[in-house]
Formats: C-alpha cells, structure tokens, sequence
C-alpha cells in the first residue's frame, strides 16, 4: 500500500508547487487590474469641435511612460503631442495638435496598474461625424503572448519557491530538528530557494518587455533592463535578490552547523537533554534571522503590488506581510510533512511530537490567515452584496469553503496524532518490561548464536571483512524489519492519509485562488458598473450622439417578474456595433433572469427582425460584441425577458442609428 502511496505523494507536492504561488498571489489585496471607468471624449462619441486633449480616467493610480496613449487619425497618424500628464486623481491626459479635421479617431492606451499588470485598450471618437478608419489596433496587448505566459509561469515559480523555502525551514526550526539531516527535506528546501532565485531574476528580464511590447527579442533590452530597475517593480526584484543571498547563508548554517548539533532521538532540540547553551543560542539565531529574511521577502511582494496602493495602504503593507507569512508556515510546513512521513530514513522517523508542533503552527497559520483574509476581503469587495453579484465575491466564497473543509481533514489529523502516540507510548513500555525480564537493554534483540560465533571470530580477530559484513547485513535487516513495523502500524497510515487528503484539498483551494487572482475585484467590478449605469441613465440623444440607451420596464406576470431592463448600442452607428443589456429588480440592484434575447427591425425597410443573444458576463449584465447593423434609420429595438419557464414578455422601444 505504502508503494502505491508514494507516487501519490510525488504528484500531489508538485501540484502544490505548481499552484501554490496562486494563494499567495491572491494573498495581497492585489491582482486588481485597473479598469478605464471614463474618457473625454467619450468612448463612441460624436464632437462638433476639435478637443485640445483626450482625458482618461482610471478606476486606481496607474504608471504611463512616453507612449503610454496614443491617438491616431483616420490614416493611422500620430496626432497626439507630448507625454501624458497627470492632472488630478486617476485621470490622465494628453494633448492633441490643433486643425484636426473631421473623422474617426482612435485611442491606443497601455498603462501599467498599481499591481504591476499592464493594462491595454482602445476606443474611439469621432470629430463632426463619423468616417472609415484605416486603424486597426491589435487586441493582444504585452503581457498576452509568450512573454506575457512566461512571466505570469515565473510569478507562480517565485510564490512556490517562496512557500517552499519558508515554510520547509519552520518545519525543520519549529517542529522537526532532526529533520536538518534528512536528504529528501534538504532538498526540498534548497529547490525552494533555487526555483524563487531562477525565477526572480527571469522576472527582472521579462518585465521591460512585459509592461512595453511584448517582443521576447526585447527580453534582452539593457536599456528596458534599465528603464525597469528604476520602477518600484524593479527595486523591488532586486531587493528580493540580495535577500536570498542572505537566505542562501541561512540555508547553509540550518543544514550545517544547525544539523551537527540535532539529536538522533528527539524530534526537537531541548527534548530530552535540557538544551546546551550552544545549541539554544543557534536555535534563536536561526529562527530570529530567519524570520527577518522571510518577512522581507514578504514585504518585496507587498511593497510593490497593490498592498501598497489605495486604501489604507499604510495598514495593508504589514497585514499581507503577515499573510505571506501564514500561507508560507501552513502550505510549506504541509509540503515539508509530507515529505517526512514517507521519505525520511528510518533511523530517523518523523515522530507523533513533530506532528503534534506542525498541528500547532498549522492552527496558528489558519487564524492569522482568517483574520487578515477578513481584512482583506473588505478591502477587495467594499460591500456584502459584492459576495453574490460579483464574480469575485462567488469565487471567494467558494475559497472560504475550501479552507473550512482543509480546517476538518486537520481535525482528523490531529486525532491520528494523538492515537500514534497512545500506542507510542504502550508500545515503549511494552518493549521496556520485555528488555528488563530479559536483562537486555531496551530496544535490543538478544544476540543468536550465530552472531555470538560471529562477534567471537571478529574480537579474535578472525575473518574481520566476514564480519564487517554480517554486521552490514545484520544492520540492513534490522532497518528492513523496523520500517515494516512502521508502514503496518495503522495509526500512521491513518495519518499519512489524513494528510495526503489535506493536501488534495489545499490543491483545489489553490487551484480555485488562481482563478481568483485573474479576476477583477468586486469593489472595481461595482465601481465600473455604477459608472456605466451613470452613462446609461442619461436620455438618448440621437444622432451625432456615438451611442444610444434604451431604459424600459418590464413586468412578465410571474412571480418576481417586475423590473427595469436597458439596452446600449455603441456607436449607434452602421456596422458594427457593441450591445450592453442591464437587467435590474424594482429596488434598482441588479438580478439575473433565466434568458434574455434582443431583436432589431428597420420596418422602413422592411429589415429584420435581426436576432441577438448576448453573453452573461455578471449578475444582471449580458453583452454581445460584433452586432452588425446594415444601415441608418429608425430601428426598434425588442427586448424579450424571461423569468421563469413559464413567464415572459417582450418590450420595445425605437432607437435612431446612425
């Protein structure tokens, strides 16, 4: 059974390795891409005059650079001058040059939000009236691509290593002494410093590339490398260097120094022998020292993503320092576990004591990790009903379950614990009255006669290479029979299982927080929509107006069926066309309706009607992409709710396009 095991184990500590950055990603209120909540001109619109400047404002404090927004004319041509200049807030701007004609306009943008993720988009306006563009602005923005898949690979490396590295060392300082000399947990702790150092300094090369062009021929770029040592970013990669240096000097004492003066027997220094002075001064060194280097290596995360923006960034810092920490102490020390109970020698098994410690910080780790996940949590949705309308907020609850059902396999974790050390004990005691009627000490078997005709030969010193032999055999034989009685005894499989379930769980957990850390906040994700929903309140204008919304109620006779339902068409114009759909409840928050389908007709012309089937992208929004609309005119516009299987009505309204 242990055979079978064992692969299992292999599999799931790569898995942990392989997602455990997402955790940590996901640790710092971070991951919050910066959205474009407005423009002037508005995205679509239609001015009578040439503007001197185009304005874009943020959802949160972003960097631009020389070429951050570009906007072209119809031709394709640059006609924006100088660089973006920040005149208040999150709102940036760029002047224009003056005599621009009539036309379609486009504005390029790529910024780099406050949690060092460049962001991109496009939109345009037109200038007396719409016209054709040759512009085409690619939809694949830097960090899509290769470079944009290597870097994201390297951040989710770095977090690994990162927990690997912390958390294998607690293990070993707070649980595990004797852990310092087991090969299989050395290895485990240096591949975490090798994976974090490899994959910071890709990091730093990728990064000017990541936030510019996208180009792997611009990995390369000293003058990129340059540009990008001087961001906080940057600062903040090479720091984390120099502290792994620090980490390697760390690592060298644990396994050295630290490893000579761990006891065979006890599972932690000071078991058993009081703890000499040397042993206890290197201890506290090592656990001081150590704490200083993991808690900057922390604080280059946190000081240089989103922690350290927005709200209460002066409390935000330290509380995800904490939290790197925790998530470090549990996955790691978890992973470090794992690798004990099925990969230490036998003459050095991972006792019930260890387990008991780990079970301890594991406890310890959850609550630091509750409370500042409480904090955290706020800080992302900024309201309860974000836990239910927002995509973010469904997928943290789904977290939060996660974590709770990783809290119960602990639980029988635990219980495993405390029967291997009842039996433990009996055990012991067991084998101390057999020792004591047998006048041997404890812990031996009585010499056969065999060995006693042996050791005779060797003190005669008669065929000693025979002996040295049996003795081998003798000692390769006894360590055959004790890990036997050790893999049979159901207590530790009861563990080992216990624990490879607690890990299965912390890899889905994992799993769902990388899903977490590509989604938009909650807070943003309502920031935007109450802007939008600000845009679509504002009447229909008409023609000239580069987009139209369409507010109508609704009441399908079923139960819950009344609301309010709003179309917008962007740019209102022939061709193609961007169609939003709101639907809200009478109390104006958004619901979600089982189906929802749009019809376009242009009776004048006897076109249509034209179905649409929009896209749910969140609670009470559907949009659809690419409406073609063939020609100018007075369009109706049908809008078909349903609200059960049986409930439904169709509304209408008329919209000038064009």
């Amino acid at each position: 059974m242990t055979q079978i095991i064992a692969p299992r184990v292999r599999i799931l500590v790569l898995l942990i390795l392989a997602v455990a950055g997402a955790l940590l990603a996901g640790a710092a209120p971070a991951s919050a891409h910066a959205a474009l909540t407005g423009s002037d001109p508005a995205q679509g619109a239609v001015v009578d005059t040439a503007p001197t400047r185009v304005s874009l404002t943020f959802s949160e404090p972003v960097a631009v650079g020389d070429d951050s927004v570009r906007v072209l004319d119809p031709k394709g041509e640059r006609v924006d001058k100088g660089d973006p200049a920040n005149p208040s807030g999150t709102t940036y701007s760029v002047p224009l040059v003056s005599g621009l004609p009539d036309g379609t306009y486009t504005v390029a943008y790529q910024v780099v939000s406050a949690d060092s993720h460049p962001v991109a988009g496009a939109f345009t306006f037109s200038i007396g009236a719409p016209s054709e563009t040759t512009v085409s602005v690619s939809a694949q923005a830097s960090d899509d691509g290769l470079v944009g898949w290597l870097y994201g690979f390297g951040r989710y490396v770095s977090y690994a290593g990162f927990v690997v590295l912390a958390g294998g060392a607690a293990f070993v300082l707070a649980c595990w002494a004797p852990g310092a000399r087991v090969r299989a947990v050395q290895r485990l702790v240096v591949s975490g410093w090798l994976a974090l150092t490899a994959a910071t300094l890709g990091l730093l090369m990728l990064r000017g590339s990541y936030t510019t062009s996208g180009r792997v021929g611009d990995v390369f770029d000293l003058e990129l490398l340059g540009d990008v040592l001087q961001t906080k970013t940057g600062a903040a990669l090479v720091s984390r260097l120099l502290l792994l240096a620090t980490a390697a000097l760390f690592i060298a004492v644990l396994f050295g120094a630290y490893a000579r003066t761990a006891d065979a027997a006890p599972d932690h220094p000071g078991d058993g022998d009081g703890g000499e002075p040397d042993k206890r001064d290197l201890t506290f060194g090592l656990a001081l020292g150590g704490t200083v280097v993991a808690a900057g290596l922390a604080a280059s995360w946190a000081m240089s993503e989103h922690a350290s923006q927005g709200l209460q960034a002066g409390v935000a810092m330290p509380v995800d320092v904490v939290h790197l920490l925790a998530v470090a102490a549990w996955l790691g020390g978890l992973t470090a576990l794992l690798v004990a109970l099925h990969r230490a020698p036998v003459e050095t098994p991972v006792g019930h004591d260890a387990v008991r410690r780990f079970s301890r910080l594991a406890f310890g780790s959850v609550v630091t990790l509750a409370v500042t996940g409480v904090y955290q949590s706020w800080r992302q949705l900024g309201s309860w009903s974000a836990f239910t309308d927002t995509r973010y907020g469904q997928l943290l609850l789904a977290k939060i379950a996660l974590v709770a059902v990783m809290v119960a396999v602990a639980f029988m974790s635990r219980r495993w614990t405390r029967r291997l050390a009842d039996a433990r004990g009996s055990a012991a005691a067991e084998e101390a009255e057999r020792a004591e009627e047998e006048k041997q000490p404890a812990g031996t078997a009585p010499a056969t006669a065999s060995e006693t005709s042996e050791a005779g030969k060797t003190e005669a010193g008669h065929d000693a290479v025979r002996a040295a032999q049996l003795a081998r055999q003798r000692a390769a034989t006894e360590a055959a029979r004790q890990k036997r009685l050790r893999d049979a005894d159901p207590n530790r499989f009861g563990l080992r299982r216990s624990v490879l379930a607690e890990a299965g769980v912390a890899v889905v957990l994992l799993a769902v927080t990388t899903v977490l850390t590509q989604t938009e906040p909650g807070r943003t994700e309502q920031d935007a929509r109450a802007a939008a929903a600000t845009s679509s309140s504002a009447p229909a204008t008409g023609q000239g107006s580069g987009a139209v919304s369409l507010t109508m109620p609704f009441d399908t006779g079923g139960t819950n069926g009344k609301g309010v339902v709003s179309v917008d068409l962007d740019p209102a114009q022939a061709g193609d066309n961007a169609l939003h759909v709101y639907v809200e409840g009478p109390d104006g928050t958004p619901v979600d309706v089982p189906e929802v389908k749009i019809a376009l007709t242009l009776a004048a012309q006897d076109i249509g009607p034209l179905p649409v089937a929009p896209d749910r992208i969140t609670t009470g929004h559907w949009s659809a992409s690419g409406v073609q609309i063939p020609m100018a005119g007075d369009w109706k516009v049908e809008v078909t709710v349903r609200t059960s299987d049986i409930d439904q009505v169709t509304v209408s309204k008329n919209a000038q396009i064009g």
